[in-house]
């Protein structure tokens, strides 16, 4: 349940913010499809393994042919119940339609970084939404 409130507040916000094309022109955020994950790390105190997975996120998201909008950050620490912080990374990407974010999972960029990262996770979650009509 914490996570799921913390997707909708992640989620409010982003539907009112502007976000960053990969060539770093200022875009609005897309709400048509979003794509949520946390990633849960196996040694999360690792700074060898978060510098792998920095390096190989931020290549991805500047590869990506198909994320609008692109966010990763980290959980900051909780000082409300209804928060999960237990996670150790989150992305955040918008898509133009449920299409494109097919497209997306089969993309070299989206490969690769699973391909390089994927030892360093206990567990993943996916959201993935659309607007309300």
């Amino acid at each position: 349940m914490k996570a799921f409130a913390l997707f909708t507040l992640v989620l409010a916000f982003f539907s009112s913010s502007i976000g960053y094309a990969k060539d770093g022109h200022v875009t609005e955020f897309d709400p048509t499809f979003t794509h949520v994950v946390y990633f849960w790390f196996k040694n999360p105190e690792s700074a060898a393994d978060r510098a792998q997975f920095e390096t190989s996120i931020k290549k991805f998201m500047k590869d990506s042919k198909y994320a609008k909008t692109r966010f990763v950050g980290v959980a900051p620490k909780a000082t409300r119940d209804v928060v999960d912080d237990s996670f150790t990374y989150s992305l955040i990407l918008s898509f133009e339609s449920a299409e494109a974010q097919e497209n997306y999972q089969a993309e070299e960029a989206h490969v690769r970084f699973v391909e390089e990262c994927k030892t360093l996770w206990s567990k993943v979650i996916v959201y993935d939404s659309t607007p309300l009509k």
